[in-house]
């Protein structure tokens, strides 16, 4: 089986450069003004950001706890929240209106199910030419995102 790391599948690098951590995190002002306007407390305002910028970087959802320290550090005093604030949801129904939110600002769909049919029609395709599974999930990849839809959970399943 293919390890995540053999493919393009988008995740946090072990170490982020201060110069990366400025070209993909800083939120701009519009950003932080929308963020704002759609949240009541200060951990949903950085956890907003955080998914934001995450999915913009990534063009798939890391869980809160996935994001590195120190990208959670950098928006938190580009944002001059309080130290310590931490990105939290006390419901899972507030961070699904969240990913939601974020899916309407990158102008994304979510059709998990219409994203594996691209997956497995582009592997089914491809298979003919290519045999190494890292180049398989790598070229499905693009299909997705050049069909404008969120990535799926990174997953492995032989196709029959």
């Amino acid at each position: 089986m293919t390890s995540i790391e053999r493919t393009a599948y988008p995740r946090f690098k072990r170490l982020i450069t201060a110069h990366e951590l400025h070209l993909f995190f800083s939120p701009n002002h519009n950003e932080l003004e929308w963020a704002a306007d759609a949240t009541d407390c200060d951990e949903h305002l950085l956890a907003l950001l955080l998914m934001l910028k995450s999915y913009r970087r990534m063009g798939c959802f890391p869980a809160l706890e996935d994001v590195p320290e120190m990208v959670v550090d950098f928006v938190r005093r580009a944002v001059e929240l309080p130290e310590g604030t931490l990105p939290a949801y006390r419901a899972e129904r507030t961070a699904k209106h969240h990913r939601g939110l974020v899916r309407k600002q990158a102008g994304v769909t979510y059709d998990q199910a219409k994203a594996r049919g691209t997956v497995e029609q582009s592997i089914r395709k491809e298979a003919a030419a290519k045999n190494r599974p890292a180049d398989l999930i790598n070229i499905a990849l693009e299909k997705v995102v050049e069909a404008g839809l969120e990535l799926p959970g990174f997953w492995l399943r032989r196709v029959q």
